[in-house]
């Protein structure tokens, strides 16, 4: 914690009134009346510094400045950078595009980018997975979506204004799915994984005797 002296100015302005009157309804020509107009100066103050003491105040010592958060791998770091730009983009341009339908898309894929992401992170061996979602997909939908709101800024209708903003329309339709798609293809190791434990687990059970009447006759 750190503390801060506000110095009161009120004993100095004592000090300033005691030779103002002294200048303006007392003599000041002699050294015996700077004297005394001294000897006034210091009492005043003293008197006013006392009704009036220094205030202190005790703030918060700033917090050191952090390092940036990593992972221990560049690719992964850089991943999380392109992630965090991504989404403070698609949020700016949420707030600037008024239509609710494009609205709601941006907010999906938001969520859906930044599951992505999280994904990827945690299992890095996908990495390679999701480049072309990252180096083209990713930055040609913000780049339309910036497009869809300058145009739509213009405040103004026209041929190629009105059939730009249709077809982006449009294709955020298909846009939406494919983000989509790219974050259920991420798991698809996994739910073969999965398929083939259910397969193996059925397979058991039904030779223990400890299946279902259901199983047991679907594996007859």
């Amino acid at each position: 914690m750190t503390h801060i002296v506000k110095k009161s100015p009120w004993p100095v302005y004592a000090v300033g009134l005691v030779w103002l009157v002294f200048g303006l309804f007392l003599p000041l020509y002699k050294l015996i009346h700077f004297l005394a107009a001294a000897g006034l100066s210091i009492a005043a103050y003293l008197v006013v510094q006392k009704l009036c003491p220094d205030k202190t105040f005790t703030v918060p010592d700033p917090e050191p400045e952090r390092e940036p958060a990593t992972t221990g791998s560049p690719e992964l770091d850089e991943l999380i950078r392109q992630r965090d730009l991504a989404l403070s983009e698609m949020h700016r341009l949420n707030d600037s595009i008024e239509d609710p339908k494009i609205s709601a898309q941006i907010d999906h894929m938001e969520a859906v980018t930044a599951k992505i992401i999280a994904h990827v992170v945690e299992h890095p061996r996908k990495l390679p997975q999701i480049r072309k979602f990252l180096n083209y997909y990713l930055p040609t939908t913000l780049k339309l979506l910036n497009a869809y709101d300058r145009m739509d800024a213009a405040g103004i209708s026209g041929a190629n204004i009105d059939g730009t903003m249709g077809k982006i329309e449009t294709m955020m339709d298909t846009v939406a799915t494919a983000f989509d798609r790219q974050l259920d293809a991420l798991f698809g190791d996994e739910a073969l994984d999965i398929s083939t434990d259910i397969t193996v687990m059925e397979n058991m059970l039904a030779r223990e005797g400890l299946a279902g009447e259901s199983l047991r006759a679907e594996q007859q």
